[in-house]
């Protein structure tokens, strides 16, 4: 089925519209999670209104880029970017919200324009034939069922979503083991699965999405027991219009829904038990991550920036004022709303360098993800889509270090790169390999 390319006009409306419904989540989130300094109130609403309106008119880059890894990577940042904007105009807040309002601005124009329009491919040094690449995934569901047996070894409680906090924190596996989990789940099985799903090798698919549903009782992960909903949610809408539709219908879809479900549960037509989509998604996937810009805005106003010490590998050569966890340093400053880790805007700019040099910072990590664009160049938008689908997630809540290294951005980078193009050509690689060995005809 051919896809339905949306064009420039078509696209910028679809994100404009988004920008509204995030909007309108986040006043209802306000109604509902006042403790988390969530506020709106009519006062203000001509500030928010303008500063958001002037914000999004940065969206028509979306409608003007084509699909790329920083493509998916930055509207999703773009959104919370947006939502932070919108919270600061109502934030209740000791801090001065004009600078960081217009620092958080510039630092979202400052990533997307590297993210989305440098997406030129580089030379491929290393080409690997359709039979090695086929091996290659057969190595990773091999060598995920291994992490996985030994994940379960440490822990595996089939516990419902309501109790996971009871367990989770008792968790303890071994660094390198947790290390293993993160990446099979975020990178190493979406990867395979989106090569699978569109060469229709649908056994090795389905494989591929009980393997990632049983890390959850191992890591009580939500992330885990969603993904599979995710990309095969992805890998649905992407076959009826475009990589670039798909990934603002990904954010536009599931708020509508929160959104409709708000009004009926305020007025008692539905159960509060009915909630738990706005909690999920308009509180949780949405809210929080603009939240936490808000957060580390107020705590870095009046401490001493990290110079990232937060880095793991940069511990060992720059003084770190702190001896724990920012996520850790937040919440016992706040003394709510869980462990914050926060999106590259936040740590890599706020806390590591404070609200002047962020932009500087953003601009880097920006460039960090053209190269991940440079390297998949040339692979069809839908591979990139479903691959990166629950790696892009993460980057709404986790640093840009973090994601690179724990969650195996880097190791996608070079997935991406070393994929042979012409695999995804004829469809079944096994096709392709059953004509390839056929006795040529003497005529």
């Amino acid at each position: 089925m051919s896809l339905q390319k949306l064009d420039t006009k078509q696209i910028a409306i679809l994100a404009y519209a988004c920008s509204a419904a995030c909007c309108l989540s986040l006043v209802c989130v306000a109604l509902l999670y006042p403790e988390f300094h969530i506020s709106y109130y009519s006062g203000s609403l001509w500030l928010a209104t303008s500063v958001t309106i002037a914000f999004a008119c940065t969206s028509y880059l979306f409608g003007l880029a084509r699909f790329s890894l920083g493509y998916a990577i930055g509207f999703y940042l773009y959104i919370m970017i947006l939502g932070y904007l919108w919270l600061n105009s109502f934030s209740d807040l000791p801090y001065n919200h004009t600078p960081t309002g217009l620092s958080a601005a510039v630092s979202a124009l400052s990533f997307l324009l590297p993210a989305l329009l440098i997406n030129e491919p580089v030379h491929r040094a290393i080409r690997l034939s359709a039979r090695t690449a086929n091996q290659c995934l057969t190595l990773i569901v091999v060598a995920s069922i291994a992490v996985i047996m030994v994940g379960a070894w440490y822990n595996f409680r089939l516990v419902s979503v309501g109790r996971i906090y009871e367990f989770r924190g008792d968790l303890e596996f071994p660094k390198p083991l947790s290390y293993l989990l993160t990446i099979t789940s975020s990178t190493l099985l979406p990867f395979a699965f989106a090569c699978f799903a569109l060469r229709k090798n649908l056994w090795r698919a389905s494989l591929v999405i009980f393997l990632i549903l049983l890390i959850y009782p191992i890591t009580l992960s939500k992330a885990s027991l969603f993904a599979p909903i995710w990309l095969i949610g992805l890998t649905v809408v992407s076959r009826f219009v475009d990589a670039r539709a798909t990934i603002v219908l990904s954010i536009f879809v599931p708020i509508l829904f929160g959104l409709l479900i708000f009004l009926p549960v305020r007025q008692g037509i539905l159960p509060y038990s009915a909630n738990a989509l706005f909690a999920l998604v308009n509180f949780r996937m949405v809210a929080i991550p603009s939240l936490a810009m808000d957060y580390y805005n107020l705590f870095f106003s009046t401490h001493e920036p990290t110079h990232f010490c937060q880095v793991q590998f940069l511990k060992a050569f720059v003084p770190c004022p702190y001896t724990e966890p920012l996520s850790v340093v937040i919440y016992n400053f706040f003394g709510i709303g869980g462990y914050f880790n926060a999106s590259l805007f936040a740590t890599e700019g706020v806390a590591s360098v404070g609200t002047f040099f962020a932009p500087f910072s953003a601009l880097a990590c920006g460039l960090v993800i053209a190269v991940g664009n440079r390297l998949s160049a040339g692979l069809p938008d839908r591979v990139i889509l479903i691959s990166s689908g629950v790696l892009t997630q993460a980057f709404l809540n986790v640093p840009l270090t973090t994601v690179m290294l724990s969650h195996g951005g880097g190791l996608l980078f070079l997935l991406l790169y070393l994929t042979p193009r012409e695999m995804f050509q004829t469809g079944d690689l096994h096709q392709m390999q059953a004509r390839a060995n056929l006795p040529r005809s003497h005529g």
